[in-house]
């Protein structure tokens, strides 16, 4: 008898699962249909710094107008840095026409700074549990989209030799040779790049790596190997920037898309395999902050975190997804060796926002070059 009870309260129970989580869907449906009724109203999306061989954001912005026709994606200066789209909030406050970004994708220790002047908003996503608690904001005003490692990308017609280190860029046969992606004062991946330099020398990760770091580039620049130009595919395939340090996946796509015209080594320096997280946030200005959750939900649902993979990127998602099962086997297949991820440093915030401090602070005095 007490058998014949235990087994129907656990059938009850079963019932009632399964019908709350019915009804939790339903709702979470219901909420989503409400959401892309306001957006598609707004009719516009504007995003910044997103260049379409970044991250593959070309096709997640293609996707996303895709499943929502009638909105818009109004994109501002794909060039910009992380602070530039901070900038970009602050002057346009009271702004809601083209120039005023509803969302941005900033480097991990520009999310905090966002937040305490106020750039930013909370919104928590569907899958916000699936987010690492350690790369998001508690209160949902930031949070990780994904991560890479920093490596070399090497024009080969120009390079006989590949650069496996930070150290063997200073050889005089890299005279004019090597470049970063931007401006170290305002580009979240030249300030990160300078923080690989600098553990190459076995700095910690954080005041120290800055400071080790622009001694690196001070020595670069007076070896005459620095070229103040802002490396990207264009400048690698010209010989204008032969040597290029930037995120692996911008270089894997980079690779891709030169075709071997010329061939291009993506290589991982040995001695500082260091990753970098990206964050997202809705601005809390945002003209159209309906549109701008709707991308939030894109970017973090299944589609959108795939998106980003074949892009070369993690996604923040991919634990989750990885031991779901939703991750494709040729999309892992295309991916550096996971040992290159295996030994990666992830810098926390106040290791990224001292090193950042450091080198913004640093960069004119020490260094001097101005990156154009």
């Amino acid at each position: 008898m007490q058998k014949a009870k235990s087994s129907i309260l656990k059938a009850s129970f079963a019932a009632v699962l399964t019908l709350s989580t019915a009804m939790t869907t339903l709702a979470q449906a219901d909420a989503m249909a409400d959401l892309e009724a306001a957006a598609k109203a707004e009719g516009q999306l504007t995003v910044i710094a997103l260049p379409h061989d970044w991250c593959g954001y070309g096709g997640v912005i293609e996707g996303f107008k895709a499943k929502y026709p009638g909105i818009t994606v109004n994109e501002l200066n794909p060039d910009a840095g992380s602070a530039d789209e901070l900038e970009a909030i602050r002057a346009n406050k009271d702004n809601k026409g083209p120039q005023a970004p509803d969302v941005i994708d900033v480097g991990l220790a520009f999310g905090p700074q966002a937040k305490t002047e106020g750039l930013i908003q909370p919104y928590k996503v569907a899958t916000w549990d699936e987010i690492p608690n350690d790369v998001k904001d508690a209160d949902g005003s930031w949070y990780a989209d994904y991560y890479g490692v920093m490596a070399f990308g090497v024009n080969k017609d120009l390079v006989k030799n590949t650069p496996a280190d930070w150290a063997d860029l200073l050889k005089p046969e890299y005279a004019n040779s090597f470049a970063l992606t931007g401006d170290p004062r305002a580009s979240n991946q030249a300030i990160l790049a300078i923080m690989s330099a600098g553990m190459s020398r076995g700095a910690e990760p954080g005041t120290a790596s800055g400071e080790k770091g622009l001694e690196f580039f001070a020595e670069l620049n007076k070896a005459g190997n620095f070229v103040p130009v802002s490396g990207k595919s264009g400048t690698i395939a010209q010989g204008q920037t032969p040597i290029v340090a930037a995120w692996d996946y911008n270089l894997l796509a980079w690779r891709d898309s030169l075709n071997g015209n010329p061939p291009m080594d993506v290589v991982i320096p040995t001695s500082s395999s260091m990753a970098g997280v990206y964050v997202q946030a809705i601005s809390a200005y945002a003209p159209h902050p309906n549109a701008a959750k709707l991308w939030m939900e894109y970017l973090y649902s299944d589609e959108g975190q795939l998106g980003w993979l074949k892009g070369y990127c993690h996604p923040a998602r991919f634990n989750a997804m990885s031991a779901a099962g939703k991750i494709p086997a040729d999309l892992l297949a295309k991916l550096p060796p996971a040992e290159a991820y295996a030994k990666a440093v992830f810098p926390t915030v106040d290791q990224q926002a001292a090193n950042k401090a450091a080198v913004t602070g640093g960069w004119d005095k020490v260094v001097g070059a101005n990156v154009q």
